[in-house]
């Protein structure tokens, strides 16, 4: 919430308005007084890596009254506001909602009562409202994530890998329950990420006799090797007839019934805590932004908005249909129609439910293969590789690509060390349980390497992808995989054994590569950079004023430098894409001046790609500042080289590995059926050999001939970057007065939201 506040703040002193702090929620709009302070740009100086909301929140029981909402009318007008932005859940906007609704006769009643004057009447007549919302639930309709969504799934997910490894010591059972009262998202992701045996949501109670099927798998799965087991409970789960199931109710059955070492965990308000993660940072700094452009483009006529994300693209959604909505997934769940509530929720948490429901068994099922996946219902092969360097979310991708191809009926050849491996003989079948545990752990545990196809020999490639049999082949690794797929397609008329369906699964934590607007593993590159830039400048707390010189990994591509600047609150971020010259480094280091002998700043800190200039380097660029800033800070450089790729995966690359990953087996094996003739595979369209995307709000599939035009293969980047548009933001959000921000956000029906498919 605070980036988003930070935000609003910053980008309305930008436009010229005049901003107000609302502290502890409608509460202080009701009490007025000093509830509703001015604030300035030093105001939301430091808070973006804050937890909670530095403005306060706060239940109001008297906003609920007509009586309350009359006095919030009263204070803002004593204030001239007429644009408000709330952050909040579905309660808040709700309220919000209904507030703008009766603004009119709320005006009549104060100037009737003699409360204002006709002047001011006239003068407030128009609330602009514009919501985002701020909920870890994500159980608001109209939108894909939620301001503190990815965060809580961050605190939940660190818990589970932390009881996962004394669990396995002892051999126990975790039961973990996790918030939810009214939505499932945050236990039915966290199972996805995490692997879980179990999950109880809400929306999707378990059939009848649930206990029993519960008892069967973990007993199969003990009697398999398995030393842990981990179940989540959202805290609002229940049965098909509305009862409560709860964590005790789940560690009773599993001690009494299989006598597992079982123990609870209850997560509480420390999924609330802790600092925000990269992700909702950035989120909070784009809605927040977005949220000043829509009120300022309201007109009388313009119904209240939400701002939202659809995939990656910040959309104006009318708040009504929205609290709609939302009313009708509690609606059907009271009226136990749960099919109905799933559908409500939007394709993106059907997906989750129905990947999960998959991935989750204890064996594909045994019409379709073995669970060793060396016998199954076809004689088609389909192979999966890793090509480049590590990323975390290869092992999710890898995890969900081979069972999902078993549960198909195919089988899966993993082949290892990429083209090396294939060339070598490293291919061997993969089973159910080769994968078990792997959508945690970073790295390739498959192996990868950075080589394209015409380094290691297109003639040979072609002689063992014929020797194997393989019919069908996902791709999970950066530009070398793009490029490599790209050879080989342009490859196929000198080699039939090219024929067949290729797709790229794009992990890089550079983000560099065309046809997407992520990449897995960036998430997770991302949060590292964000953690020790936060590191960074605490440890300059207490001492003189100090700006920090960070040098991050990204190649020619400057996602890592210019997302992390924005996340962590820096005040410039040189990258490659953007030219600057000497005199633009000159004019930040005066700005920085400025900011810490006038506005009170401590503590700068400024991001550089490591291919952003090669003259201006990273030391130059300390240099300069040390010379510049002498007598007003000191400086300091940082270089945060392979810890950028350690780790494990971020909760969004685990989920965004495993989807993907989904789609892609689903691609490859309609493509093979598609192109069967006479028992063979022949597939040599240019469509056939694709890259999978996100791409705005929608995931696709683009063909890799046609994104080789919109790509710099010197630099090894697209020549177009979305994340350029953010760049003015980051300057605004800095204090610069010379950047250009354009409008980010479309309109958008909450229809065409919810039909998106993304986290």
């Amino acid at each position: 919430m605070n980036s988003a506040v930070r935000a609003v703040v910053r980008m309305g002193l930008y436009l010229g308005c005049k901003v107000y702090f609302i502290r502890e929620g409608y509460q202080g709009m009701v009490d007025g007084s000093s509830y509703i302070q001015e604030a300035q740009w030093s105001s939301v100086s430091g808070i973006i890596q804050l937890g909670g909301t530095v403005i306060g929140s706060a239940r109001c029981k008297d906003f609920r009254d007509r009586e309350g909402r009359l006095k919030a009318a009263h204070n803002l007008i004593s204030h001239n506001i007429t644009n408000l932005v709330v952050i909040g859940g579905d309660g808040s906007l709700t309220g919000a909602n209904l507030f703008r609704q009766e603004w009119a006769s709320l005006l009549e009643d104060l100037q009737t009562s003699g409360a204002i004057t006709m002047e001011q009447k006239i003068k407030c007549q128009h609330l602009n409202i514009a919501g985002l919302v701020g909920s870890i639930d994500n159980d608001f309709c109209g939108t894909d994530m939620t301001i503190g969504v990815d965060s809580a799934l961050h605190r939940i997910i660190e818990s589970v890998d932390a009881i996962t490894t004394t669990a396995s010591s002892h051999q126990r059972a975790f039961v973990l329950e996790v918030m939810g009262r009214h939505c499932g998202y945050l236990a039915l992701v966290a199972a996805l990420a995490s692997e879980a045996d179990w999950v109880f949501i809400p929306e999707w109670p378990p059939e009848a006799g649930w206990q029993e099927t519960l008892c069967k798998k973990l007993a199969v799965e003990r009697s398999l090797g398995q030393r842990l087991n981990i179940i989540l409970v959202a805290e609002g789960a229940i049965d098909r007839e509305g009862n409560a199931i709860t964590a005790q109710m789940v560690k009773d059955i599993l001690t009494k019934e299989l006598k597992i070492d079982t123990r609870i965990t209850v997560l509480g308000h420390v999924q609330r805590g802790g600092s925000p993660s990269a992700f909702d940072r950035v989120l909070g700094s784009r809605m927040g932004a977005e949220a000043v452009l829509a009120l300022m483009d309201a007109t009388p006529d313009s119904p209240a908005v939400v701002v939202s994300l659809a995939g990656n693209q910040t959309v104006r959604v009318p708040l009504l249909p929205c609290v709609e909505r939302t009313q009708s997934v509690q609606k059907a769940m009271n009226e136990k129609n749960f099919e109905e509530a799933v559908r409500l929720r939007g394709k993106s948490f059907q997906n989750n439910l129905s990947t999960y429901r998959l991935l989750s068994k204890l064996r594909p099922p045994s019409s379709a293969c073995n669970p060793e996946g060396t016998d199954c219902k076809t004689s088609r092969n389909v192979a999966v590789m890793n090509i480049g360097a590590p990323a975390c979310g290869m092992n999710a991708a890898i995890r969900s690509v081979v069972r999902l191809t078993l549960t198909k009926g195919y089988k899966i050849l993993g082949i290892q060390d990429s083209f090396d491996g294939l060339l070598n003989g490293k291919v061997a079948p993969m089973g159910w349980t080769t994968v078990q545990g792997w959508a945690g752990k970073g790295g390739s545990l498959l192996g990868t390497k950075k080589q394209d196809a015409e380094g290691a020999g297109l003639g040979r490639i072609a002689a063992k992808l014929q020797e194997y049999k393989i019919e069908g082949l996902v791709i999970i690794g950066g530009f070398e995989a793009f490029h490599s797929c790209l050879q080989i397609s342009e490859a196929r008329s000198t080699y039939p054994a090219f024929c067949i369906p290729i797709t790229v699964i794009p992990c890089t934590i550079s983000n560099n590569l065309p046809g997407s607007d992520f990449s897995l593993g960036a998430d997770t590159a991302l949060n590292e950079i964000t953690d020790i830039c936060d590191r960074i400048k605490q440890s300059a707390t207490g001492t003189k004023r100090r700006v920090f010189i960070v040098e991050t990994m990204g190649g020619y591509c400057g996602y890592l430098a210019s997302l992390a600047a924005l996340a962590g609150g820096a005040d410039a971020a040189y990258i490659y894409e953007e030219k600057h010259s000497i005199l633009d480094l000159k004019d930040d280091v005066y700005h920085m001046k400025e900011k810490i002998i006038n506005a009170g700043v401590q503590r700068g800190l400024i991001l550089r790609n490591e291919c952003a200039n090669e003259n201006y380097t990273s030391d130059f660029i300390y240099r300069l500042y040390s010379e510049e800033g002498k007598g007003t800070f000191s400086c300091r450089l940082n270089v945060l080289g392979h810890m950028q790729q350690g780790g494990v995966p971020s909760p969004y690359d685990r989920n965004y590995g495993t989807k993907m990953a989904a789609k892609a087996v689903n691609w490859v094996i309609e493509q093979i059926e598609e192109n069967t003739v006479n028992g063979y595979v022949y597939a040599n369209k240019p469509t056939s050999a694709t890259l999978l995307g996100m791409t705005k709000r929608l995931l696709t599939f683009s063909p890799v001939q046609e994104l080789c035009t919109v790509t710099n293969f010197d630099k090894r980047i697209p020549t177009d970057e979305w994340w350029l548009k953010l760049r003015p933001l980051l300057r605004i959000l800095a204090r610069h007065v010379d950047a250009g921000y354009e409008r980010e956000g479309v309109e958008a029906t909450v229809d065409e939201v919810e039909s998106t498919i993304t986290m």
